[in-house]
């Protein structure tokens, strides 16, 4: 569909030169010489896009900018003037101008953004349809994603929240293994006492056990008076015991008790206190590796693993990666007070080419720097500072060959869900049926 463009500026000459140059670049100008003379055009078909002038007799660019804000704000503006002073620029890009460019015009540049603007108008649809086509969506708080192995993960959180059985979670670091231990707590009957998250790795055993358990005043060097632990104050809560692998056997065999008998001792006291705390661990070590060796008790692995859950990194469920990246932009941009943007065709076909050694969290720390540096409403690759790829190929291949290719891989990665596939490739669902037939992928 051709942009509807309105151009907007008193001099006789640039609107009739602009309507004139943009009319053969498939899009439907028109042109008003005033700002109130735009707002009256404006009727059931808003312009796409207003190129405007700054400086004109009457309301000027800079108020024709917040008023479209208003009564037409799905409109891209761009401004034009030859009055390209700072102050101009910075209070057109704060009300929300597209771009900003200088008169006398180039009309390469402002062809250049016009590309721009159509791109972005079709990820913003791209994700308006996302939105509305949430069958496939599943979510548990802040868990997100389709992929089978997260369905089964999503059911047993339902089981676990039901009872208060031991759990292990096993998976590699930034998987968002305390995700699904807050998604068990906050699921549970018990979700309002405390969820007391430890990270094991941060303290050596000594202060671990103290955070833990507890102490008694002159227990050791520094401890001045009583002090209760993680497990007292957690009441009928969860403790959260994050990269249990990485403990000393000393703790291990302190911990046992706690799971056996539902008591610990605080450092320096003779007298057991009790739990009623749930214990939920987490690690990305391979436990039975560091059994074989002597450093991690296999009476403990046991009692921790009376379920367990494996959670898959995100490489090998990329399927969900769209899905997790509009929810991950959306929970930044609400962070920052700010309209959430959305990725461009581009920028989600940079994420998919990702490795992702770092999982989730990786995911999650593109997408923040994302939103920060996106100036609109649209991430570009630019935007992502992505580090290695998995893709880098050296071979020249023909556009078919491309095309081929990469309807292949989106239609792994999405398990063969052809609406998705659809989306991500910014195309309709004949549309990727007919390249279906026409490369024989069925």
């Amino acid at each position: 569909m051709a942009l509807r463009v309105l151009v907007v500026d008193d001099d006789e000459t640039i609107r009739t030169s602009l309507v004139e140059a943009l009319a053969g670049d498939a899009v439907d100008v028109r042109a008003a010489a005033s700002a109130e003379a735009a707002l009256g055009m404006l009727g059931d078909s808003p312009p796409d896009v207003v190129i405007s002038d700054v400086r004109m007799p009457g309301l000027d660019g800079l108020e024709l900018l917040k008023l479209l804000s208003e009564r037409a704000p799905s409109a891209d503006v761009i401004i034009m003037t030859a009055y390209d002073d700072m102050p101009t620029v910075v209070s057109a890009m704060r009300e929300g101008a597209f771009d900003f460019l200088p008169k006398p015009l180039d009309l390469h540049d402002l062809r250049h953004v016009l590309v721009r603007v159509a791109e972005d108008r079709r990820a913003r649809e791209r994700a308006r349809r996302a939105v509305e086509d949430h069958v496939s969506q599943v979510q548990l708080g802040q868990l997100v994603g389709h992929d089978p192995r997260m369905i089964q993960i999503y059911k047993l959180v339902g089981q676990l929240a039901a009872n208060r059985a031991s759990v292990l979670i096993r998976g590699e670091t930034g998987t968002g293994k305390e995700l699904i231990a807050r998604a068990i707590h906050f699921n549970s009957p018990d979700a309002e006492e405390p969820f007391v998250p430890v990270n094991c790795t941060a303290l050596p055993t000594t202060l671990l056990e103290s955070e833990l358990f507890g102490h008694k005043r002159g227990a050791f060097t520094g401890a001045i008076a009583d002090r209760r632990g993680r497990f007292a104050l957690a009441g009928r809560g969860t403790i959260f015991l994050d990269e249990i692998g990485d403990t000393a056997p000393e703790f291990q065999t302190k911990l046992l008790r706690v799971l056996e008998h539902h008591e610990f001792y605080a450092v320096g006291s003779e007298h057991a206190d009790r739990t009623d705390a749930r214990v939920v661990a987490a690690t990305h070590r391979k436990l039975e590796e560091l059994i074989a060796a002597g450093t991690f008790r296999e009476d403990l692995y046991y009692r921790l693993r009376v379920v367990e859950i494996h959670v898959p990194p995100l490489r090998d469920r990329l399927g969900d990666l769209p899905l997790l990246a509009e929810h991950l932009v959306a929970l930044t941009a609400e962070d920052l007070h700010r309209p959430a943007p959305v990725l461009s065709e581009e920028a989600m076909e940079a994420l998919l080419a990702h490795r992702w050694p770092g999982n989730v969290r990786e995911l999650e720390n593109a997408l923040t720097r994302a939103v920060v540096l996106a100036t609109g409403d649209v991430i570009h690759p630019e935007h992502l500072a992505l580090g290695h790829r998995t893709e880098s190929p050296t071979e020249l291949l023909s556009l078919d060959e491309m095309e081929q290719r990469h309807v292949v891989r989106i239609l792994e990665v999405t398990g063969g869900h052809k609406t998705r596939a659809a989306q991500i490739l910014g195309v309709s669902r004949p549309r990727l049926n007919r390249l279906i037939e026409k490369y024989g992928l069925e």
